[in-house]
């Protein structure tokens, strides 16, 4: 072989790539070792803890001392600027967008007020200012149990260590008003020394048991990405037997998750959350059945967790963490549906907004008639209809009302499950068509063989005037209620040091 130093002497732009080849080569491993060097820097310094985090720590802001990258994003769920199709972090009268709801929930405080969920910034401040939460204007008075600031707070887990278990489901709402005023945050969901995914709800860890045979402890770290979500994003019901004077919060889940099995569960204890102020019909009304649903959908099925969707990675430089910004997938589709997806971002949107509208169709028809059936049982037992006749009738209503409730109270179930959503719906047609073919053939044999007068319920103001609410009365007293009662909350929670206040210098 020829020596270099001839080929060179030969050719001598050789030389010169040798020299530029090198000089690159150099270059590189600088950048490199410089890379290197920073990422060492940043593992060193970045969001490495700076404050004690106690147990039971439930000011957010104490945890952004020590993780502020996942506070920042947390902090964007303060953002309500989002919308799609079935939700978003914008807030929306859905009682004005949908006035059957308040004729469907006649007896019950949703008819008064049903506000799509904003963030996750403003679950104490809604549910102060929602109707359904009514105006007590003392701290023990009602009208509901402080069972209700269950899943608003990681002020929960804090009282509940303090006072018991028991004792923080004993007794009205109000009660706590000062105590519940940090929104769902940080210790909610993560260990404080660890930052480890722990479940903080006792409703939960029952549950589990329960209907899986398992301890939760036990779960996987990607189970658990799902489970923390599953805290509250779930049907329950206040549970009155347990303690006397409490209200606990219980998922019934005992025989199983679905539809059936819960409702067979909620019949073997003749379990009503209101009667129908119109049809007399004992209601079940389904909370937000979301992880029940999302578990029979085919992305729960192929090991996809909530917090991949809703709380996809991110990175900056070194740092790979969740982001704490939890909104609807449709808002960040590059981070989340893309990761697996490859689809064009407007395909992939359109491809949800397909399966939820044509739930939604099937819905809505279950709706209406589901509407009519409960003005023609008020109008049957106007004319004379006795319970007996009434029974097997206003069990039909109430059988088509829960599967109507357990997919509509589930805003993501039409994308979650869509099969499993659209089979629901289309069973609770089945029943609330024979309630409606029985009260026909009543209404015939109580001498009624004219049509029926339905209402015009094309506002909400018209469906509430006819279910006999003084709306006026109560936002008068909401009105006064947030004047005088919530700035003295927040001042008693103040000087007890409940609230965040930075530290000076």
């Amino acid at each position: 072989m020829r020596k270099i130093s001839e080929i060179t002497k030969q050719k001598p732009y050789i030389a010169w790539l040798f020299f530029l080849a090198t000089l690159a080569i150099v270059f590189l491993l600088g950048l490199f070792a410089s890379n290197v060097m920073e990422r060492r820097t940043e593992a060193l310094y970045i969001d490495k803890p700076k404050t004690e985090i106690k147990p039971f720590e439930s000011r957010n802001e104490v945890w952004a001392e020590n993780y502020p990258t996942e506070f920042e994003t947390y902090y964007q769920t303060a953002d309500t600027s989002f919308a799609s199709y079935a939700g978003g972090g914008k807030m929306r009268d859905m009682l004005a967008e949908d006035p059957r709801l308040v004729v469907l929930w006649a007896g019950y405080a949703f008819s008064k007020d049903y506000a799509q969920g904003r963030g996750h910034f403003y679950a104490v401040e809604d549910v102060r200012n929602t109707l359904r939460t009514g105006a007590p204007m003392h701290d023990n008075e009602g009208p509901q149990p402080t069972t209700c600031w269950t899943c608003k707070s990681p002020d929960v887990p804090r009282v509940m260590n303090r006072d018991g278990i028991n004792s923080f489901f004993t007794g009205q709402w109000a009660r706590l008003g000062n105590e519940i005023v940090n929104p769902i945050g940080c210790a909610d969901c993560h260990d404080p020394q660890t930052t480890d995914l722990v479940i903080t709800r006792p409703h939960l860890v029952e549950a589990y048991k329960a209907c899986f045979g398992k301890d939760i402890a036990d779960a996987t770290h990607n189970e658990m990405r799902s489970l923390v979500c599953a805290q509250c994003h779930v049907e329950y019901y206040f549970d009155k037997k347990r303690v006397e004077g409490a209200s606990f919060v219980k998922l019934p889940w005992d025989e199983g998750i679905t539809v059936e099995k819960m409702e067979a569960y909620y019949d073997n204890i003749a379990f009503t959350d209101f009667v129908h102020g119109l049809s007399k019909t004992p209601i079940l009304k389904a909370q937000h059945p979301d992880f029940e649903l999302f578990s029979m959908g085919v992305h729960s099925q192929r090991g996809v967790s909530c917090a991949d969707c809703h709380m996809p990675y991110k990175r900056i430089g070194s740092q790979k963490f969740s982001d704490h910004k939890i909104q609807s997938p449709l808002n960040n589709v590059a981070n989340s549906c893309q990761v697996c997806h490859r689809e064009e971002t407007a395909t992939l949107v359109a491809n949800v907004n397909e399966r939820q509208q044509k739930v939604a169709e099937v819905r809505l028809e279950l709706e209406d008639l589901l509407v009519k059936a409960h003005v023609e049982a008020k109008l049957a037992w106007d004319k004379g209809a006795t319970e007996t006749q009434m029974k097997p009738i206003l069990n039909f209503i109430r059988q088509a009302q829960w599967r109507w409730d357990f997919v509509a109270a589930s805003h993501g179930g039409s994308f979650h499950a869509p099969l499993e959503s659209a089979r629901i719906l289309s069973n609770g047609l089945v029943k609330v068509q024979n309630a409606r073919v029985q009260m026909a053939t009543l209404l015939s044999q109580l001498g009624y063989t004219a049509a029926v007068n339905y209402p015009d319920i094309s506002s909400k103001a018209k469906a509430q005037k006819y279910i006999g609410l003084d709306m006026d009365k109560e936002r008068a007293a909401k009105a006064e209620f947030q004047r005088t009662v919530i700035p003295r909350w927040l001042d008693e929670a103040k000087q007890k040091g409940l609230v965040y206040e930075k530290k000076k210098g």
